[in-house]
């Protein structure tokens, strides 16, 4: 309801102050004589406001009417008519018309819009002063002899105000979005109908100015016109709005342009009214010509609107062109945003034949047509490239998560614990699978096999390679218990058609649960941790070489008898770094174990250990650990 009042009151001011405050007041003048802008504010308020601006307007102007000497009749039937010119062309603007692609609330922001705006001008103008001067010549018998002089001066007048307000008023109305915009009526009615009467009020109005300039005219003749325009025009205002009205608050480079055109079509039209109704001027030019002042007045607001013309009709046909042949493709290509998605094809055939319709040109519109074209197949081609890939990814991730489950099942997933010893291992790759392996099993009654392995490289070759060593020694230890002899073959195996250059370290030891002897070769291996007196050492031995690289290599067997515990690990287990790049290492490693004096398995301590030295960074090697504990008898 407030918003409603605000609608009405605004009007009703700015018509006060325009109509009775400002000009009445200087010129005190009627039936349109000299500059009457508040004409022009019936027309904006309409246009702007809807009904309620149209009765905020009418009912100050009926005020300003009878105060300054019109007769109550003439003027509340002259406010009638003002209504419904100003509801006109509120009617107007929200109308569908073929060559207007969307309704929006008043804006002057194309070439079409403004056509529109003109073009209601027009209309409105010459109802309102064809009307108001069959009107005076009813009510007002003593100026019949200058009915087609008060036409003319309320159509100028009007044309020129509503320009100026309605250029100004429209502006204003966008910045501050206070425009009524209408409900989309969902009443029936018949289209042909209304088509007929617009045409039909048109038609009419030529008739009778025609008609009106030709012809004796008299009271019957004046009274049938007035009633049939003012009968068309209130049943045409009965016409639901039902166009889909389009808001948008962003600017556009049409709009841009606009503004331009706009403002200097606005300085024109000052410029003309300032020239107007400049007194010395007027005075000049009455001495020149036989004319009276009111005469030269209408005389120099038509050469103005003429010299406007000649601004207007060359301004306007060139911005036409360079809106549909420059601004429209720019708009078309701008609808490629509602279109794209992040990770997914531009799905539109249409986008594509909007594109195209530009294709043919020889100008840069016809370049960028074409790359947009391309863009959006360069686009879905990639996106199709991706998707396929990204299937590729899954398959592999699935093949890798299999891989990952294979390698974790072919080692020992439980530790051997009887009443000599207790075994247990730990495996973590750096990916999904890794080159790092561990294994223990019984071979007989009495002998243990211990193996512990590190591949080069990481990922699957590394993996492929541990598993391809893994089941070479189970099948060599079937037939050999010799640990030196199956490094031999083994290295001698591994190093056949080895392209690559892959290697592996190895440490393979066989221990006798009865004797306690632990016989052991190593293949370029880390040095175990040996607890001997309560006390973890390096394991002093012969390095030996990495296996795969350097044939028929002699490797040594060693043996120890193993009295308390034994750790074999992989590098990654020293070399896991912090994020000060700070390695593990060998001695924290072996203070680790010096210090841990629990009976329990250290490999769970030993890791929540590492983790807290490595904190958030990224484990970057294979981690392996094997731990052998000898109990006493």
């Amino acid at each position: 309801m407030i918003d409603k009042f605000k609608k009405i009151m605004i009007p009703f001011v700015i018509m006060l102050i325009f109509n009775l405050g400002t000009y009445y007041l200087a010129y005190g003048q009627n039936f349109g004589a000299g500059v009457s802008p508040h004409v022009g504010i019936l027309l904006v308020s309409g246009l702007i406001f809807g009904p309620y601006g149209a009765i905020g307007s009418v009912t100050a102007n009926l005020l300003c009417d009878i105060i300054r000497g019109y007769k109550p009749m003439l003027a509340i039937t002259s406010e009638i008519i003002s209504f419904g010119v100003a509801y006109l062309a509120y009617k107007l603007w929200y109308e569908t018309y073929k060559s207007r692609t969307e309704i929006s609330m008043p804006k002057l922001n194309n070439t079409s819009n403004v056509l529109l705006f003109f073009g209601i001008i027009l209309i409105c103008g010459v109802l309102y002063s064809v009307l108001h001067g069959k009107l005076f010549y009813l009510m007002y018998p003593r100026v019949r002899t200058i009915i087609p002089l008060i036409e003319v001066r309320y159509f100028l007048n009007f044309i020129n105000s509503s320009l100026i307000f309605g250029i100004n008023g429209i502006w204003i109305s966008n910045k501050f979005n206070f425009a009524h915009i209408p409900k989309i009526s969902k009443k029936k009615y018949n289209k042909k109908l209304y088509q007929i009467l617009g045409s039909l009020m048109i038609i009419s109005l030529v008739i009778t100015l025609i008609l009106d300039y030709n012809l004796q005219i008299n009271d019957f003749i004046i009274t049938a016109e007035f009633i049939i325009l003012c009968l068309i025009m209130f049943i045409y205002l009965s016409k639901p709005i039902k166009g889909n009205i389009v808001e948008k608050n962003e600017n556009s480079i049409s709009e841009d342009i606009m503004t331009i055109f706009l403002i200097t079509t606005l300085v024109i039209i000052l410029f003309g009214i300032v020239l107007s109704s400049d007194h010395i001027l007027i005075t000049i030019m009455d001495d020149f010509l036989p004319l009276d002042k009111t005469e030269v007045i209408i005389i120099m607001m038509i050469f103005m609107d003429i010299l406007l013309l000649f601004f207007l009709i060359p301004s306007l046909t060139v911005l036409k062109y360079v809106e549909r042949k420059v601004i429209e493709p720019i708009l078309s290509f701008a609808k490629i945003e509602e279109f794209i998605h992040e990770n997914e094809k531009i799905e539109s055939e249409k986008l594509v034949d909007i594109y195209s319709n530009y294709i043919a040109e020889k100008t840069e519109i016809g370049t960028l047509s074409n790359s947009y074209i391309q863009l959006i197949n360069f686009n879905n081609n990639y996106i199709e490239n991706i998707k396929e890939i990204e299937g590729e990814k899954e398959r592999i991730k699935t093949e890798l998560e299999i891989a990952t489950r294979i390698q974790a099942e072919n080692l020992p997933t439980e530790p051997i614990t009887n009443e000599n010893y207790i075994i247990d291992g730990y495996s973590k790759p750096a990916k999904e699978v890794g080159g790092d392996f561990f294994d223990y099993y019984e071979l007989d009654n009495e002998h243990l096999a211990i193996i512990i392995g590190d591949a080069s490289g990481k990922g699957v070759p590394a993996a492929i390679l541990a598993m391809i060593t893994q089941v070479m020694i189970k099948q060599l230890l079937k037939h050999d218990k010799d640990p030196s002899r199956i490094l031999y073959l083994l290295n001698n195996q591994l190093g056949e058609n080895n392209s690559e250059a892959m290697f592996m370290t190895l440490w393979l030891g066989i221990y006798n649960k009865t004797t306690n002897k632990l016989i052991f070769s190593n293949g370029g291996h880390n040095p175990p941790l040996i607890r001997e007196n309560d006390k973890f050492e390096y394991l002093n031995m012969d390095p030996g070489i990495v296996l795969g690289i350097l044939e028929d290599y002699e490797f040594k067997n060693e043996e120890i008898i193993l009295s308390d515990e034994l750790v074999i690990y992989t590098d990654g287990i020293t070399d896991a770094n912090n994020c000060e790049k700070e390695m593990y290492g060998e001695k924290r490693l072996l203070d680790f174990f010096n210090d841990f004096k629990n009976e329990n398995n250290p490999i769970k301590p030993l890791l929540n250990d590492i983790n807290n030295f490595t904190g958030d960074e990224e484990q970057f090697d294979d981690m392996t650990l094997l731990y052998l504990k000898v109990k006493d008898d």
